[in-house]
């Protein structure tokens, strides 16, 4: 029987996340936010760490109560921290970035045949014949890729999961069992998200066999996503355009802080990529920080001044940012249909593999994506987040499937919480949805706490927004459906 959800659009909680006049007037950082290492101490854990945010992992995780069967796990994460864009340099770098400390493997080998490849890795390096130097971001590195840090930082978050849904949960086969075909790895065109799949694989399973990572085609690929949507489109450039106050008074009263910071990095305040938002300049700062790299300082003559940035201008720069990304996923009122558009493929791929997991059909019992900041995004806007952030590097949802055995009273048991359902379950299937290891909560009052939701209700939503195997999502994006 099919069920009745609110499809509507609820806004976020107000906090100074979203609220223009605090993000002006704060001097006391980016709200206890964590930019400039990917360690964070067990006493803090659970903080927003720009460089390596929270995740599931043992010494945080709450079991539900025995009732409860774990049926099918599905993550979907950022990749973990890298070097900066190389559209996001200024005018002139002062100092190299170099990435002679890892490999990044790029090779083809016959899987049907004896003849193997060598490792073949990339390694950068500067010509001091070649003419035609390279402006912006000067090294050995690409611009972007995951740096050393951003793979350890990956291979840690394998072993973490791991410990959860094998160690602790004993969900997952051990590393000496056919894991593999319980199992799947997704990642998308963008290289980096490959390199984060492998050390995260071997995170978890401690192997460094061949494993196949899915991936699908150029222009249709639903993870990043890059199928075209011209009304998912139009819609964010919108809400990013004059035509929205809210966000046009935002950059009249970034108008002195955009002049500070273009006097000190030399961008020209006619460059439209650094001032139509707070992108460029926030990539460009928090890379840095997020390897030790120093600051900038402005350069006269091309020697270092004194007048530089520091972190209270910094902080400024990345208060401004957590807004933007609360403006475009979540405050602006179309941000839910612009999000449900341009993402609904990949939901409705989500809610294909929670049906084949409750029928029983052949297939994986845990499903891991390997994303962006706009996947990640663009998933909290379909959820309806109560507090919206910037997905930092490592930022993780996981959708887990549980079966309830006992209908009756939930009971508490050791190392485990009580676990009222929401909302009741025809199939006996609910839902529990982790951002950063803690349960989410969304605006929207057919959600809210989404720890034991019926799936019923989630699917509903879901089916509402996109359609059962996507199909109100060619119409919603080419404007023959309401969105």
């Amino acid at each position: 029987m099919s069920q009745s959800v609110d499809l509507g659009w609820y806004p976020p909680n107000n906090t100074s996340i979203n609220n223009l006049t605090a993000v002006l007037n704060d001097a006391n950082g980016v709200y206890g936010f964590i930019f400039d290492t990917s360690d964070t101490s067990i006493e803090q854990y659970g903080t927003y760490n720009w460089c390596n945010m929270p995740h599931v992992r043992k010494t945080e995780y709450v079991k539900p109560s025995a009732e409860y069967e774990l049926r099918y796990v599905e993550v979907i994460q950022r990749h973990h921290k890298r070097t900066p864009y190389a559209s996001n340099a200024f005018p002139v770098e002062p100092y190299h970035w170099n990435c002679d400390d890892q490999g990044l493997y790029y090779y083809g080998e016959p899987l049907s045949s004896d003849k193997q490849a060598a490792e073949a890795y990339w390694q950068g390096y500067i010509s001091s014949v070649n003419p035609f130097s390279p402006s912006g971001w000067i090294g050995t590195c690409q611009f972007p890729q995951i740096t050393a840090g951003g793979l350890d930082d990956s291979w840690v978050h394998g072993q973490d999961l791991y410990g959860v849904y094998h160690d602790l949960l004993g969900f997952l086969p051990a590393r000496d069992e056919d894991w593999r075909s319980k199992v799947t790895y997704r990642v998308t065109q963008n290289v980096i998200t490959s390199q984060v799949a492998g050390m995260l694989i071997n995170g978890m399973w401690l192997t460094t066999d061949p494993v196949p990572l899915t991936i699908q085609g150029v222009g249709v690929d639903s993870l990043e996503p890059q199928y075209s949507c011209s009304v998912g489109n139009d819609l964010f450039n919108n809400i990013k355009s004059s035509s929205n106050v809210a966000w046009q008074n935002h950059l009249d009263a970034a108008t002195d802080l955009f002049g500070t910071l273009d006097d000190i990095s030399g961008v020209p305040s006619t460059d439209s990529g650094f001032h139509a938002s707070f992108d460029h300049y926030y990539d460009n700062l928090s890379a840095r920080q997020c390897h030790a790299k120093p600051l900038p300082c402005k350069l006269v003559d091309g020697v270092k001044s004194i007048t530089c940035v520091d972190q209270t201008l910094a902080d400024a720069v990345y208060r401004m940012g957590q807004w933007e990304y609360s403006q475009i996923y979540r405050d602006a009122r179309s941000s839910l249909a612009a999000s449900a558009t341009s993402y609904g493929v990949w939901i409705a791929e989500l809610s294909a593999h929670l049906r084949d997991a409750m029928a029983g059909e052949p297939g994986p019992i845990y499903f891991h994506n390997v994303a962006h900041d706009g996947s990640v995004s663009r998933l909290l806007s379909v959820l309806q987040a109560d507090v919206m952030v910037w997905p930092g590097m490592g930022s993780e949802v996981v959708f887990e499937l549980y079966r309830r055995s006992n209908m009756a009273t939930p009971t508490s048991t050791s190392n485990s919480e009580v676990s009222t359902p929401t909302s009741s379950s025809e199939s006996g299937y609910y839902v529990r949805v982790l951002f950063g290891g803690q349960k989410l909560r969304s605006s929207n009052p057919s959600l809210g706490l989404i720890d034991m939701l019926s799936v019923e209700t989630l699917l509903a939503y879901f089916d509402g927004l996109a359609g059962i195997n996507a199909s109100l999502v060619v119409g919603k994006c080419n404007g023959t459906i309401p969105t």
